[in-house]
C-alpha cells in the first residue's frame, strides 16, 4: 500500500492566516493602547485632584492660624499689619487690580507675565519645629500668582530684612483668578484688609486687627470656580 502524500498549506492559505493574525493583533494593540491612555488620564486627574486639595488645605491651615503680630518692614523703619491684603484684590488672566496702598513687605509690584505683587500677606502661628531650631513659631506668609500658578512664600525669620530672601513653593497651576474677602467683627465683608477707618479728619489702620473669617475664591482653567469660607481661630 503506497503511503499517502502529506499535503501542506498553500500560499493563499498562509496569506489568509497571516492577514487574520494581523487583524487580531491590530485590535489587541488598539485595546491595549486605549487602556494605557485611560490609565494615564486617570493618573493625571488624580494628581491634579491631589494638588488642588493640598493647595486648599494649605490655605485653610494658614488662615485658621492667623496671629495678631505685626512685623517690621524690610528696611526697619516701620511696621506692617498682622494681616495685609489689597483692596479690590483680584488677580487673574484678564489683568491685575491692586488699589490699596498698604505694603505687604514681600518685594515690589510686577506683572502677571512674571512674579506678581503678593495679594495676601499675614503672620500665622503654629509653625512646626521638629528639629528644635531656635526660632519663633510665628511665620510671615504671602500668597501671589506667578505665571498662572498660585505661589506660597514665607520668610525664614519673622522680622526680615532686605538681605533675607523668601522661600517660595508653587501650590497649584492653571489658575485664572484668585480673590479674597474678609469678614470683620460686625459680620460685614471687606474686599481688603485691614479696613481703614476715618475719624476726626484722620484715617486709622489697626495693625493687630484680624478678620473673623476669610472667603477664598480660586478659578481654575479646568475645574472652574472653587470657593472656601475659612474661620479664623480665636
Amino acid at each position: 500500500m503506497t503511503a499517502r502524500r502529506q499535503r501542506g498549506f498553500t500560499l493563499v492559505e498562509l496569506l489568509v492566516a497571516l492577514f487574520i493574525t494581523a487583524v487580531m493583533f491590530a485590535f489587541g494593540y488598539r485595546a491595549l493602547d486605549q487602556a494605557f491612555r485611560s490609565r494615564r488620564e486617570v493618573d493625571e486627574q488624580s494628581a491634579r485632584l491631589i494638588a488642588v486639595q493640598q493647595a486648599i488645605r494649605t490655605l485653610e491651615q494658614d488662615v485658621e492660624l492667623l496671629a495678631p503680630r505685626p512685623v517690621r518692614n524690610l528696611i526697619g523703619d516701620g511696621y506692617l499689619p498682622a494681616v495685609s491684603a489689597a483692596q479690590n484684590n483680584t488677580i487673574g488672566s484678564l489683568g491685575t487690580t491692586l488699589s490699596s496702598g498698604i505694603s505687604s513687605g514681600f518685594g515690589n509690584s510686577s506683572s502677571l507675565s512674571g512674579s506678581s505683587t503678593p495679594l495676601f500677606t499675614f503672620t500665622r502661628g503654629g509653625w512646626t519645629n521638629p528639629a528644635g531650631i531656635q526660632r519663633s513659631e510665628l511665620q510671615r506668609v504671602s500668597y501671589s500668582l506667578e505665571k498662572g500658578a498660585l505661589v506660597r512664600q514665607y520668610y525664614p525669620v519673622l522680622d526680615a530684612t532686605e538681605a533675607v530672601q523668601p522661600i517660595k513653593r508653587t501650590l497649584v497651576d492653571h489658575v485664572k483668578n484668585f480673590s479674597l474677602r474678609f469678614m470683620d467683627a460686625g459680620h460685614n465683608w471687606q474686599n481688603g484688609w485691614p479696613p481703614i477707618t476715618s475719624g476726626a479728619g484722620a484715617t486709622t489702620v489697626l495693625p493687630r486687627l484680624r478678620p473673623v473669617a476669610v472667603e477664598v475664591t480660586i478659578e481654575l482653567d479646568d475645574w472652574g470656580v472653587l470657593i472656601r469660607h475659612i474661620e479664623v481661630a480665636g
